[in-house]
Formats: structure tokens, sequence, C-alpha cells
């Protein structure tokens, strides 16, 4: 996600270098993938082999790694040009879909919290470390309902380069604070995006989920619990935001949100996308979107970008039925 306080007379005369995104891209060579039918939308796969995952994620490269904005500055870059002058990829009109949330069990677990906390932490909401083209990346993510009781949702460009190689090393650390993982660091099993996405980084579908394995023999939702999801909702609705922006001026080190009324995106229509007033930064990335004013409503989007290092609109893809069928792919896996 990225995000401007002050744009300047056009933005769509900004430099590539000028928009700030979640996640960065590299030149890594694209991993083995495959692409799944479901309901007639194409879903691309990644198995992920992450043993020892959690291990590598030392507090040092937790506190090392970068923002996401690399990554979805170069995607959003990317897909401005291959989509300018473009109409939005209409989609079939599909019904309105909510799956309800799971509670998390109870625990006795207490968090230190700093007296400067914008956001108590969340227990199904955390931070997603992991390793793209060699380097080291942090984003946010979310638990959310599933079969598997092991699904955690975030920006597509923080799984997959869009197109190009999918991360390794990946883990999500829930209720994340100060450097402290109270609920453990899970790790993927596989790793979900739409085609769309995985193939040509349309930013109209910058979404992904990440399909976890156990921890100490429980799973994910059973542990935190997990959000509702809602698909193919209105547009123009409103919108609480959470994340762990790491670049200035925030440290990535605790919860922020946002809030307010989505609007579309009128720089580039093309990408059917809408924001709310926002100043996060690069590592609040695929931190989740809840229909309402808390944590507690329907996830129906995603932290994905904004426009220069400044921004104060951060812009996220609409629940269709494409990211709906992914969700779905992933959550029976």
């Amino acid at each position: 996600m990225t995000k401007t306080k002050t744009l300047a007379t056009s933005l769509l005369s900004l430099s590539a270098a000028a928009i700030l995104a979640l996640v960065g891209t590299t030149s890594a060579n694209a991993a083995p993938a495959k692409d799944i039918d479901s309901s007639g939308v194409a879903v691309s796969s990644h198995v992920a082999s992450d043993n020892g995952a959690a291990d590598y994620w030392t507090p040092e490269r937790m506190k090392n790694a970068k923002s996401g904005d690399i990554l979805a500055s170069k995607a959003l870059d990317r897909s401005r040009l291959l989509n300018l002058g473009k109409a939005p990829v209409t989609e079939a009109p599909g019904a309105l879909s909510s799956v309800e949330g799971q509670q998390a069990s109870t625990d006795s677990k207490a968090i230190n919290l700093k007296t400067n906390q914008s956001e108590t932490p969340v227990k199904h909401i955390g931070k997603i470390f992991f390793t793209l083209g060699g380097a080291n990346y942090v984003c946010s993510g979310n638990s959310v309902t599933a079969a598997n009781k092991s699904t955690v949702s975030t920006a597509g460009h923080c799984v997959n380069e869009g197109p190009g190689a999918y991360a390794t090393n990946f883990v999500f650390v829930p209720a994340y604070l100060n450097g402290s993982a109270p609920y453990g660091k899970w790790t993927a099993r596989a790793l979900y995006s739409p085609t769309q996405w995985a193939s040509n980084g349309n930013m109209q579908y910058d979404t992904a989920f990440a399909v976890m394995n156990t921890l100490n023999g429980q799973r994910l939702a059973d542990v935190v619990g997990s959000s509702g999801v809602q698909f193919n909702a209105a547009r123009g609705l409103s919108y609480k935001s959470f994340g762990y922006p790491a670049a200035p001026p925030f440290n990535g080190e605790s919860l922020k949100s946002c809030s307010g009324t989505a609007t579309n995106d009128p720089y580039n229509p093309q990408f059917a996308t809408q924001g709310i007033p926002c100043n996060m930064t690069g590592g609040s990335s695929g931190g989740p979107w809840f229909i309402g004013n808390s944590s507690g409503g329907y996830q129906n989007s995603i932290n994905s970008y904004g426009y220069g290092s400044n921004s104060n609109t951060m812009y996220g893809p609409y629940w269709g039925s494409v990211i709906q069928s992914t969700y779905t792919t992933a959550a029976a896996s």
C-alpha cells in the first residue's frame, strides 16, 4: 500500500519513482505455480516449502525487513502502463455473499501496551514477513474464516511479484507488538492469488490468501479467531482499515488504523478500486478493511496502494467474484 498527502498538479504525471506502494518487486525467476479453475475463474497457487521459516525470522531480521512499498509501487507502475486508458474489466455481477467469522479461544495472555499505541493489538490481525528475490519484506494480514481454519488474507503483492516469483519464508505473526509474537509465528503451506494478479499484476485484483500450517497441533483460527468476509457488496461503504505501517514516519512496531467512506480512484479508474482517507505507509499493505467502524465487521478489501510518499488516501481492490473465487479455493484447501 502507498499513500499521498500532497498531490501536485496531475498524479498521472508522477514518475515511477514517485509512486509508492506497499511491497517491492525484484527480478527473481518465477517459481512453479499452477492454475486452478474454480467456478470458471482461474486461480494461481503455489505450494510453500517453508520448513524453518519461523526460525529464519529472528528479531533482527524482522526489525530490518523492508516495508512492502517497494513491491507495490513497481506493481502499480507496471499496471498503470499496461492498463492506461483501458476501462475496468467488468465482472459478471455476483450475488452478495457473506461468511461469518469465528471467535478466538479464550486465554489469559496479556499483551503489554505502550502509551502511544494507536490501536490495541487485535488477535486475528498481524504482520506478515517474507522473502522475495533475496530480500526480506514486511506486510500486514488477517485471519479470515475458512473451512480449514488456517487462512490469512493479504495483498497480492505480498505473495507474488505480479507477475513473477512467489514469496518464500512466509510467516504470519498475529497481534505483533514491538517485536513480540504472543501467538507464535505461523508458516505457510500454500499461497493463492487471482491469475489476473499472478500473471499480469493487475491492481484490480491485488489480493491473496495464504493457508498456514498448524502450530503446536492447533489451527490458526482456533487460537486467534477469524474475521467474516463479504463479497460483491455495494460500493461507497464506510470502512475501518488496519495495518502495520513501517515506512516513515511509522516504524511498523504497532497496529494503526484508518476510517472513512470509500470513493473511486479518480486517477486510475481502470483499476476499479476504492480509497479511504488514510496516511498509513509501506508495511501496512495487505491489512484488512472492515465494513463499519471496528475490527468486528466483515472484511471486504485490503490496503493496496496510494500515490506518493505522503499520500493521504489508501486504495483497496473491490472484492467481487474473481477474488471470491480465490478465497473459496484457498479456504477449502
